[in-house]
């Protein structure tokens, strides 16, 4: 509640800084034209003032125009009831035992991450919606159960953070956060001097983060066992770990011997994760140490979430992912997309190193 009040008066403060400055800025074409009109030729004084009114009117629409940054809404492909009905009907379900909004949009991304946004309608103005963002390689990456842990945090988010007054407060508080940016593109000095005056701020802010995340990981432990949640988190990790550090470097690859890559990687994420990653008991072991990951600032690690929620996991069921259970209908066609954005974006470089390894092993073949 605090930092939702610091937000709100930081939002209030920046239109009264305007009108502030675009004030003191006609003040002083008054001044010049009343008090040394008679001293100045007339055209100089119209000048002079003109300029101090045209300069403090600049200034404050300088500083309005930091207001005018909206949150950046959902991306992804957004999934229809009827596209994934067994899908929505778990949503609809986990709303109503946990007492949370309701999901208003399901967009699915290319992401290994899953997160609820609630959004107004029109940008500004409107009714708030919530979105649900799944992730394509998390749903490839966990079972039926284990989407269902995730999803259990996700809508503790939504029961106990983002109700009511809450998720107004955290709308403002996340346009406040954006503010302060954009203020420190605007005006470098301001935002500087911003930032020492609001350091406790920002570190509320992390401390905020920190907490709900523990807070959601304990009230989602009312829909799953915390062993399974416990499992999950592990099981997540270690399935981000294997896509950061083989799989992706696999399908890069390809580059040094291939103008067109012949793995394309969302169409063929599904074969390369039952067909390419092995969990073991040492790699568990790593997350359990807390050697898998680098400490995050914002969201605590999977070890501190694994102690606090004093879990003891235990090796997953070797059960269908929930991607083939959930999204079958859709997996063609979400990697259709998918895989044609990541090509559009990748092409440019991927030609670079494929060009250059063709000269080096000409080269190094006329050696």
């Amino acid at each position: 509640m605090r930092l939702a009040l610091t937000a709100i008066a930081g939002l209030l403060l920046i239109p009264v800084l305007a009108a502030l400055v675009f004030g003191v800025g006609l003040a002083g074409a008054l001044c010049v034209w009343k008090g040394l009109g008679g001293q100045w030729p007339l055209l100089v004084s119209v000048c002079v003032g003109a300029l101090l009114a045209a300069g403090g009117g600049y200034v404050a629409v300088r500083l309005l125009s930091v207001l005018l940054v909206p949150l950046p809404g959902p991306e992804g492909v957004r999934m229809a009831p009827e596209d994934a009905s067994d899908f929505y009907r778990l949503l609809e379900g986990m709303a109503w035992v946990l007492e949370a909004d309701r999901i208003d949009h399901v967009w699915v991304t290319p992401y290994m991450n899953a997160a609820v946004l609630q959004r107004p309608r029109w940008g500004y103005f409107g009714r708030i919606e919530t979105h649900l963002l799944v992730g394509l390689p998390l749903a490839h990456s966990v079972t039926c159960p284990q989407l269902v842990a995730v999803l259990a945090h996700e809508f503790a988010h939504l029961a106990v953070q983002r109700k009511g007054f809450g998720k107004y407060g955290a709308l403002l508080r996340a346009w406040w956060l954006r503010v302060l940016d954009r203020i420190s593109d605007v005006f470098p000095f301001l935002g500087a001097q911003a930032d020492r005056w609001l350091s406790r701020f920002y570190g509320n802010m992390v401390r905020l983060a920190r907490i709900e995340e523990f807070e959601a990981d304990a009230l989602a432990t009312r829909l799953v066992d915390d062993d399974v949640l416990g499992e999950t988190l592990i099981e997540v990790s270690l399935r981000e770990q294997f896509l950061l550090q083989d799989y992706w470097p696999r399908v890069l690859a390809q580059s040094q011997v291939r103008s067109k890559p012949l793995v394309r990687p969302y169409r063929d994420l599904g074969l390369g994760m039952s067909a390419g990653f092995l969990r073991t008991a040492v790699t568990a072991a790593d997350v359990l140490a807390g050697g898998a990951e680098p400490p995050q600032s914002l969201h605590p690690t999977t070890r501190e979430r694994l102690s606090a929620l004093r879990a003891l996991p235990r090796t997953p069921e070797a059960l269908p992912s929930a991607a083939t259970h959930y999204f079958a209908p859709l997996l063609l066609t979400l990697a259709w997309v998918f895989d044609r954005a990541w090509w559009r974006d990748v092409r440019p470089n991927w030609q670079v190193i494929y060009q250059d390894a063709r000269r080096a092993h000409g080269h190094g073949h006329r050696r």
